[in-house]
Order: structure tokens, then C-alpha cells, then sequence
């Protein structure tokens, strides 16, 4: 009976050790492997052709030869129509020492239909509320209840602005007096903001260039006016560590825990001084289970194609997902295409 006991004793001691090393080893599998795409995860594909809505606009007081429209937002409003303003830059608004930027905008009766009406300008800057003189970046609009929300880059801080109609947009002044909400800091370029809605929260995706290192941060807030600490979800790999090589996040839920970030490298051919872009459009597609994290360097878990388009911004209508994006040969328009998800 002695040697039984002790024999069992061994027996338990060793079937915890097996189990303590297989928890371990399950853990370490989770770490490791837990935002990796594997043959079951599909990725996304432009599916047929494009068609394009707007156009280099020279209808304004600040148009220039140099002028390239970037960064947009596409939207419904509240009639039905289609909204869309785009970032105009190397133009002359913002005067000697400014940034040279505005929003113009667009509007379409269908979003399958093309060549959308030019509408002029839609916003500038207010230097009277903290905004850098044409400084205005990368609009993008979503709607709560009856209520539209408008956020853009002012070139320091990211902002907003609210309207009923999706088409009339009135500032949110903050507490301070001025428009900025959250910052990466003076100099970093806060930017490229996003909103996606997740378990009773905003998650706002921006990117800034901190030391001229392109990062895409989130912060979150349950009510557009308090915000979290700001968090790195995203950074180098094979999208390259440069200071323009995180641009315009987006980022898609396609179920609970199926998360896809969209991250511009490359624009393509330009006209103005901004070398850095210039080449093949590039987006890089990185996938998640978790929405506050698509990999620090860590392509292997969480990288699963590229696409050739440059600032994205993905669009969900009536059961049908579509791609907008910048004209490929030249930064002179913006087209939009049908997008499919096939298994990688």
C-alpha cells in the first residue's frame, strides 16, 4: 500500500507537470500565433471596374497647376444623396506661410454612378480656433442616430464637427475654446483620422510621425469629447518605418472578431514637391482579432496582402462592400470600385 501511495504521488506530480507545461505551451501558441491569418481568413479584392466620381477641381480661388485632390470621405446624407470631400493640396489657400490645403466636395445621386457634381469649397481652416492656416486634412464622416460627425486633421490636432442634414457642418468647440481634441503633439502631424464603433465604444484610428516614424494609433471615447490615452496598433514591417508610410488607416469589422486595418505607403505619380509618394499606390491589409493591435513589427502574425490603391476608405451599402480610392496614374481624381472577400 506504501509503495502504491508513492507511486501515485509521482503519478500526480508528473501529470501536473504535463499539464503546467501544456497550459505554457497553449499560452505561448496564443501569444505568438493569437493575430496570425491562417488559411481560413480571407482578405480583400477589388472586384471589377472602377468608376470615377471626382475630379482635379479648378473652379475655386486657390487653384493652382500643382494642386492634387488626396485624402476624402464618402457619406450618405440625410436626403439620400452622396457626399464627398476631398483634402485639395499644393493649392494657395492658407497664404504664404500655410499649408496650403481645403476640403472641396462632390455630390452624387447613386454611389454607382460617375462623374458626381462638383459643389466648390466645403471648409478651410479657422486659425481663430487654434487651426493651422490650410492646414485642414483627411476628412471622414460617420452618422449616430440623426446626427452626423465630422473629424479632420487641422495638420497639429484632430477635430470635429457636427450637422443634421450631412451635408452643413458646424464645429464642436472644446472646453479650451478651440477645436482640437487630442494630439500626437506639435510637429508630429496628427492626422488621417477614422471612427469605427466597437462594444459600446469609438475607436478613433489616426496616424502621426513622431522622431519621422509613421505609427497608426487608436484612442477611444464613448462620447466625442473624452478620450483615452492614445496606444500604437500598428508599425513597420514590410509597409517601411518612414514618416508617410502609416497613412490613412482604415480599418473594416467584418465580424466580432475579425478586424481588417487598411495602411497607405505609396501614392503614386504627383505634380506638386511631395517626393514621397511618389511610385506605385500602395496599400498594405493587416488582420486581427483584436482591434487595438495589428502588429509592432510583426508582419507574421498579422500582414495578409497588399493592394494597389492609395487612401482608401471602404464603404458597406445595401449588402455590397466598395473601395474608394485615389486615381492610380495620376492624383488627379477619385474612383471607386466593388470589393469582394476571397480566402488567401
Amino acid at each position: 500500500m506504501k509503495d502504491r501511495v508513492e507511486y501515485s504521488d509521482l503519478e500526480s506530480t508528473i501529470m501536473k507537470r504535463t499539464w503546467r507545461q501544456l497550459i505554457l505551451a497553449f499560452a505561448w501558441m496564443a501569444a505568438v500565433y493569437g493575430g496570425q491569418p491562417s488559411e481560413q481568413v480571407i482578405v480583400p479584392q477589388i472586384d471589377g471596374p472602377w468608376w470615377q466620381v471626382a475630379g482635379n477641381p479648378m473652379d475655386h480661388k486657390y487653384a493652382t497647376e500643382k494642386q492634387e485632390p488626396v485624402d476624402f470621405a464618402v457619406w450618405q446624407a440625410a436626403d439620400g444623396s452622396w457626399q464627398l470631400w476631398s483634402c485639395i493640396r499644393n493649392t494657395t489657400a492658407g497664404g504664404k506661410e500655410g499649408k496650403t490645403r481645403f476640403f472641396y466636395g462632390w455630390e452624387g445621386k447613386n454611389l454607382t454612378d460617375a462623374g458626381w457634381k462638383p459643389k466648390g469649397i466645403a471648409m478651410e481652416a479657422d486659425p481663430s480656433l487654434g487651426e493651422t492656416p490650410g492646414g485642414l486634412q483627411a476628412p471622414h464622416v460617420v452618422k449616430v442616430g440623426q446626427m452626423y460627425h465630422l473629424f479632420y486633421g487641422d495638420w497639429v490636432n484632430i477635430c470635429h464637427a457636427t450637422s443634421k442634414d450631412g451635408k452643413n457642418f458646424t464645429r464642436v468647440i472644446q472646453d479650451s475654446g478651440k477645436t482640437a481634441m487630442f494630439t500626437e503633439g506639435p510637429g508630429n502631424n496628427t492626422r488621417d483620422v477614422m471612427l469605427l464603433p466597437h462594444d459600446g465604444k469609438w475607436l478613433a484610428y489616426y496616424t502621426a510621425y513622431p522622431n519621422r516614424q509613421g505609427m497608426v494609433y487608436v484612442r477611444t471615447s464613448e462620447d466625442f469629447r473624452t478620450w483615452s490615452p492614445s496606444a500604437v496598433v500598428s508599425f513597420g514591417g514590410q509597409a517601411g518605418t518612414g514618416a508617410t508610410q502609416s497613412e490613412c488607416p482604415h480599418v473594416v469589422k467584418l465580424a466580432p472578431h475579425e478586424f481588417y486595418l487598411f495602411k497607405t505607403q505609396t501614392y503614386g505619380p504627383q505634380k506638386g514637391s511631395d517626393f514621397r509618394h511618389r511610385g506605385t499606390p500602395q496599400t498594405s491589409v493587416y488582420f486581427s482579432s483584436d482591434p487595438m493591435m495589428f502588429g509592432i513589427n510583426q508582419d507574421e502574425r498579422y500582414f495578409v496582402c497588399t493592394l494597389p490603391v492609395a487612401a482608401p476608405e471602404i464603404i458597406y451599402h445595401e449588402g455590397q462592400y466598395y473601395i474608394a480610392a485615389l486615381n492610380e496614374g495620376a492624383l488627379d481624381g477619385i474612383r471607386i470600385a466593388r470589393l469582394t472577400w476571397v480566402k488567401k
